[in-house]
């Protein structure tokens, strides 16, 4: 037995395939449904009255010869009215046969006289309609094709109940509204009013929706007269009541400015509602990618349709003719000579008329059944039911950007079509990337307000104003109201679009572009010629640097980062535009594999101060193109795996700044090649292979920064200690068993790193006459004591003396003021060597300083454990060994 609830789901199931029922298919179920109840019928009858009245054929050579006389020997009495059967006996032909016999030849000559269509043939059209009723659902059931159309169903009640799709149709009409209001209102003017009336009244109706099952949902308000109506006038050839308003004889209104659309307040989605039509727009978009890879439902529906076809012309060939063989009166010779005496006998089929005429009628139903067939496969094969457009939108201006669509989905939506074309409209909402682009927009101006921005600004190093955001959608509306903000970091927005409303943003002068795809509007790109001064961009390609970067008149720093060679052309190696238009450019980064310097720096070499070129491994080949940049001052080559100084650098005299770091220079020679670079006053070159440095270093008088710093150096020349104006010496990492005497020459020295080297004692030299030195670091070498002379190191406030073979402190250290507060770096065991005074006079500072922040930043537990700077500076040390 079936519960109540499994017969509901089964006929509201049989409610939702309607929607892919054309009018034809309903016609052909209905006329299925009549043949049945002619099977049926002829079917009862034939169970229940069917049968055969036999009587015998008299010949006068085999019946009987008897004494009786024969009805025409009989005298034929005139009727009278008041005559009646009892007067006299009855009268006709005797047959000698009972009543069984009777029975028992009607029942042989019903088997053997009546042809196999009298007997059968209402069962075989009972089972033939059968056939054609499972024929006409087939493709609903059928397995690979079931779940696509339940799924379409489903994604289509989805479409037509989401608030969204109202809202942006609503949108719409009122934007056509707005494009035909001049024409609209000549048509006002004449003398008219009665047939536009009439037509929004008739046309009202039409674009409602509420002919679909779909459109109503259950326990719902009705909301018609609140809000205006979801279907456009795109289904109509004239305007709506959405895009036509009837003003009120009372009171007309008065014109208002045009509001821009953005700005127009109304009602907008709430979140629920928002998220539901994000997760609509994909689902959608999954279904199209996958019912378009195939179109299964294309060819099971032309194959149901041809076998529907065939099973007519079937029906026919076999049927029409046997109809004219039914008959009534039919001749039996059952052989049966030996029980009642007769060989022949005449038979009559009481059911032969009213059988007749209902196969008849049953012929007619199916002919009529295999026009409609002949009709569906002209339908199918005429008009190409695997492509869909939607041009009759794009022509009524209601969804102009809605994609055509190809196998399945579009068959799906032709038999839509065929039932109500508003269905295809609402679908069309989530097909829209400017629907879509709409309801980002939306949301973004919901979530991300002007109180949300505002809380997210932080403070770069330099202090100024920044916000970053990442990953999100689209820009919010909302941040272009940020006037006070100077730095905006985009990162991994796929549509960053900037808009004319950024001129608001008055302070801002640092943009940064982590992965986007930012799009600006004309408008937008003159304010950010005005006022953009620092541009970063973070790409894959360089075919992912928008165009409008090149005409940023105003910029002074340009950093970019990825993949700057052109794949198609490696000799090239330049993938940019050109820069003829930076004229202002002063510093310019590329963070990316560049084979070569460009020649197209040239065009900016008047303004151009900086280069730095970090190429992430990559060899450079190609440094003829500095010789271009003459009024270059600082340049960086950073992972370019140089061997030996380029001779470009010669042609850089005005070069102040050098910088090589992370190469593979393996020796120094050219150095004397720089003695031409007056002006040269920093050089970086660690992190290479260099041996050996050069006595001619000595040529750099000019040079305050040198930096040598994780080489293979065994020895020092002299030559270095010629540089009277050196400030910072670099040599950590290095394999210095010694330092010079001669160090003591750089009187000027602030700041000495021998970190990580071979030492084992340090030059008195260095104390007596390095008296401006402030930072010194020895850590990790093979100290064995401090000289006492560190007491003349009155600006000493660094001093790094970790990993070494100390055993004590020199008292010395009482007198270096500037190390009080966490500017000695050593061991606390080694601090309990010098005397309670000493140590409490270099610990006293920081204790005191920071008494309030411990107060503060630590729990007021008497388990927490205090450590002095030292102490925790020795702990940091042990920890990063480790």
């Amino acid at each position: 037995m079936f519960t109540l609830s499994e017969l509901w789901s089964i006929s509201e199931r049989q409610g939702r395939y309607k929607l892919l029922k054309p009018w034809w298919e309903v016609f052909m179920d209905y006329l299925v449904l009549l043949m049945l109840m002619v099977s049926i019928l002829a079917g009862t009858l034939l169970l229940s009255r069917d049968g055969v009245v036999c009587v015998p054929v008299h010949s006068l050579s085999n019946n009987y010869s008897s004494g009786f006389r024969t009805p025409s020997d009989s005298p034929v009495l005139p009727f009278t009215s008041g005559s009646t059967l009892a007067e006299g006996p009855a009268k006709g032909r005797r047959t000698n046969m009972d009543y069984q016999q009777y029975v028992y030849i009607s029942q042989v000559c019903y088997h053997e006289a009546l042809p196999w269509f009298s007997r059968f043939l209402p069962y075989i059209t009972l089972l033939q309609s059968l056939v054609l009723l499972a024929s006409g659902c087939f493709w609903f059931h059928f397995p690979l094709t079931s779940a696509r159309i339940e799924h379409f169903l489903a994604i289509l009640a989805k479409c037509c109940e989401s608030p969204w799709t109202s809202r942006a149709l609503s949108r719409t009409a009122k934007l056509d509204s707005a494009h035909n209001r001049p024409h609209e209102e000549e048509q006002v003017v004449k003398p008219q009013a009665h047939p536009i009336l009439t037509s929004i009244t008739r046309q009202s109706s039409m674009d409602s929706g509420t002919d679909s099952p779909l459109l109503v949902r259950t326990g719902s308000t009705s909301t018609t007269a609140a809000q205006p109506s979801p279907c456009p006038s795109s289904l109509s050839r004239c305007s709506t009541l959405s895009s036509l308003s009837i003003p009120e004889p009372a009171s007309l209104p008065k014109p208002a400015p045009v509001v821009p659309e953005g700005s127009r307040p109304g009602p907008t989605l709430d979140r629920s509602d928002g998220e539901q039509a994000r997760a609509l727009f994909e689902r959608v978009r999954r279904f199209r990618a996958h019912c378009e890879s195939s179109d299964i439902i294309y060819k099971v529906y032309a194959a149901q349709t041809v076998f529907k076809v065939l099973k007519f012309v079937v029906i026919v060939s076999y049927t029409a003719p046997l109809l004219g063989s039914i008959s009534f009166n039919h001749i039996c010779q059952p052989h049966s000579h030996a029980l009642t005496g007769y060989q022949v006998f005449q038979c009559s089929h009481s059911l032969a008329s009213v059988l007749r005429k209902l196969m008849l009628a049953y012929v007619s139903l199916v002919g009529l059944y295999g026009l409609l067939g002949i009709y569906t496969l002209f339908w199918i094969f005429h008009k190409s039911l695997r492509q869909y457009s939607f041009q009759h939108l794009r022509e009524v201006g209601s969804i102009l950007d809605a994609p055509d669509l190809s196998n399945d989905l579009a068959f799906l939506l032709h038999m839509t079509d065929q039932y109500d074309p508003l269905l295809a409209q609402r679908l069309s909402v989530f097909l829209s990337p400017v629907s879509e682009t709409r309801l980002m927009e939306e949301n973004l101006e919901r979530r991300w307000n002007a109180a949300r921005l505002r809380s997210m600004i932080t403070s770069d190093h330099q202090g100024r104003s920044l916000l970053q955001l990442v990953a999100v959608a689209h820009l919010p509306p909302a941040l272009y109201t940020l006037s006070q903000l100077e730095v905006l970091k985009l990162e991994l927005i796929g549509d960053a679009k900037l808009t004319a409303q950024i001129s608001n943003m008055t302070a801002l002068r640092e943009l940064h572009l982590y992965h986007c795809s930012a799009t600006v509007e004309p408008t937008a790109l003159i304010v950010l010629q005005e006022r953009l001064e620092s541009l970063h961009l973070t790409f894959t390609q360089a075919a992912e640097i928008p165009g409008w970067v090149y005409s940023l008149r105003g910029l002074q720093e340009l950093h970019l980062t990825g993949r700057l060679a052109s794949e198609a052309s490696v000799g090239r190696g330049w993938a940019l535009g050109s820069l003829r238009h930076l004229r202002h450019l002063r510093i310019l980064t590329l963070r990316g594999m560049v084979q070569r310097i460009p020649g197209e720096l040239s065009e900016i070499a008047g303004s151009l101060m900086r280069l730095e070129i970090h190429n992430e491994g990559a060899r450079l080949l190609v440094l003829t193109g500095l010789r271009r940049l003459v009024g270059l001052a600082e340049l960086e080559l950073q992972g370019c795996q140089l061997e030996r100084l380029p001779s470009a650098l010669l042609a850089l005299t005005g070069l102040r700044s050098l910088d090589l770091q992370h190469n593979c220079l393996r020796t120094l020679e050219e150095l004397l090649g720089l003695q031409h670079l007056r002006r040269l006053s920093c050089l970086k070159m660690a992190h290479n292979r260099v041996l050996s440095l050069p006595s001619s270093v000595g040529v750099l008088r000019s040079l305050e920064v040198l930096d040598l710093a994780h080489n293979q150096l065994q020895n020092l020349p002299p030559a270095l200690f010629t540089l009277h104006r050196l400030r910072r010496l670099l040599l950590a990492g290095n394999l210095l068993e010694e330092l010079p005497v001669e160090v003591g020459a750089l009187t000027l020295l602030t700041e000495l790193d021998l970190t990580g080297n071979r030492l084992e004692s340090l030059p008195r030299e260095l104390f007596t006459n390095c008296v401006e030195l402030r930072t010194l670091n020895v850590a990790n070498n093979s100290l064995g004591s401090l000289h006492p002379g560190l007491a003349c190191l009155r600006h000493l406030s660094h001093l790094d003396v970790q990993g070494n073979n100390l055993e004590e402190l020199p008292l010395e250290l009482g007198s270096c003021s500037g190390l009080r507060g966490g500017g000695l770096l050593v061991e606390s065991w080694l601090l309990h060597t010098l005397p309670c005074h000493v140590r409490d006079f270099l610990q006293q500072a920081h204790s005191q300083s920071c008494a309030s922040s411990e107060t503060n930043s630590r729990p007021n537990s008497d388990c927490f454990p205090t450590f002095s700077t030292a102490q925790w500076s020795f702990h940091s040390a042990v920890e990063s060994r480790i």
